[in-house]
């Protein structure tokens, strides 16, 4: 979707006095990649219950409060190692300022991803064009799992990784929707309609509405960073453009919003061709 972009100013590390080293890892900065033995940060109730109901999911270490620890006790919920009591300022100096952690953090490791010849049969799949804000992924992700997309492609590069701030915006459906990860997205897109899947991109200026558009399963949506929309080399690579047609003066939603809708739209066309 092409759509103002808007950049959130970078906010000062948070420092702890006296912490340990191995307790102030902050979240890293947009961009930066983590070492590639480094843990998935995963914090906040629903993200990291989600997470311990995973049996694909590695957990390294939990640090919880004791409130937060009683409350896993309380509801009953599995634990694969003991838990770390440390106060609330603990958690708090591993993250950002305004990150709302619950008293509850782990470290895991990441999950595995299919690679998109897996994908054979999936009935809907969603393809991110570099779309960096994390809370924006994070917000798409829950999207796709109320709609029981198969997956979320996404690039390699250009794209957020899946934890800290990602994790906590998916609220827990970074367990229940794999990431697929490629190099090349035009690639990506020919592989997928080799399987047969429709690939439609979303395009304010396309001059199709998506309500009218004839969609087959298996489908791919296609979706555009905020700002930039779709790249000339991915709207080449869609069989069909297509836009969100909307009533008020405004014409572009922020690009989770307009996946939400998208989603909605597609689900309900495909619902009634079956």
């Amino acid at each position: 979707m092409r759509e103002r972009q808007w950049h959130a100013k970078p906010r000062a590390q948070r420092r702890h006095r006296g912490r340990r080293d191995n307790d102030a890892r902050p979240d890293r900065r947009r961009g930066e990649r983590r070492e590639p033995d480094a843990p998935a940060i995963l914090y906040g109730w629903h993200t990291v219950t989600a997470a311990l109901a995973n049996p694909a999911r590695k957990i390294r270490r939990i640090l919880a409060t004791e409130n937060a620890a009683r409350r896993l006790a309380d509801d009953g919920i599995k634990l694969p190692i003991a838990p770390e009591l440390v106060r609330p300022d603990v958690i708090a100096a591993r993250l950002s300022p305004d990150a709302v952690h619950q008293g509850i953090l782990v470290e895991a490791d990441p999950l595995p991803a299919p690679a998109l010849a897996d994908l054979t049969g999936a009935g809907m799949v969603l393809v991110l064009d570099q779309i960096t804000d994390p809370h924006n992924v994070g917000a798409i992700l829950r999207t796709a799992a109320a709609f029981a997309v198969a997956a979320v492609v996404a690039t390699a590069r250009h794209s957020p990784e899946a934890t800290g701030v990602l994790a906590k915006s998916a609220s827990g459906a970074l367990e229940l929707v794999p990431i697929v990860a490629v190099q090349n997205l035009a690639r990506a897109l020919a592989e997928l309609k080799a399987q047969g899947f429709l690939v439609v991109g979303l395009d304010s200026a396309a001059a199709d509405d998506l309500a009218a558009v004839r969609l087959s399963s298996p489908l791919a949506l296609v979706l555009g960073a905020e700002g930039k929309g779709l790249r000339q080399g991915t709207r080449a690579a869609c069989d069909r453009l297509a836009r969100l047609d909307l009533p008020g003066a405004i014409k572009s939603l922020n690009v989770s919003n307009a996946a939400a809708l998208a989603l909605y739209v597609a689900s309900r066309a495909l619902a009634a061709v079956h």
